[in-house]
């Protein structure tokens, strides 16, 4: 996964709003320029979030998901980490206190699909991977290296286990 830690995180509220499918408090999916995606099992994602972050030892501040297209995420790759090319997903920490979580993180949808189709691992499963890769590097874990991609794989696969869904 190419996921990049925050050099300075635009907010969510500095794009226009999308979709709302579904809020819980702390916790709110979005969707931004995708509009064939749909957003199934909310209930049972946030309970797993939220499952995650107490295992951790974190609350909850504010965690919005946006899901959007490659193009969406590849213009934001650009502007804030200098980076031109596709990813999966970004995260921005918006916390100042190192035991809550508060934070953007933007999936591109059509990344996800590829990724899952080139693993051959259902869309589902490769989504929630993704969505919880977001909250470990709010968490504090990273992914620069080879062994810390190992590391991060490992705690993914721990995370996914924690799913009651």
């Amino acid at each position: 996964m190419n996921s990049t830690p925050p050099l300075g995180p635009p907010h969510h509220e500095n794009f226009p709003p999308g979709e709302l499918h579904h809020e819980a408090p702390g916790i709110e999916f979005m969707v931004e320029d995708a509009p064939d995606f749909e957003l199934s099992d909310a209930e049972g994602l946030l309970g797993w979030i939220e499952r995650v972050a107490k295992v951790h030892e974190h609350r909850i501040v504010q965690l919005t998901y946006i899901f959007c297209s490659d193009d969406y995420l590849h213009r934001l790759n650009v502007e804030y980490l200098d980076h031109d090319t596709l990813t999966d997903v970004i995260t921005f920490d918006n916390s100042d206190d190192a035991d809550i979580l508060e934070g953007d993180i933007f999936i591109s949808v059509e990344r996800v699909r590829d990724n899952a189709q080139d693993l051959g691992i259902p869309f589902r499963d490769e989504l929630h991977r993704v969505m919880i890769h977001g909250v470990l590097h709010l968490l504090g874990y990273h992914d620069k290296d080879l062994l810390s991609q190992t590391a991060m794989r490992a705690k993914e696969d721990y995370c996914l286990a924690l799913r009651e869904f």
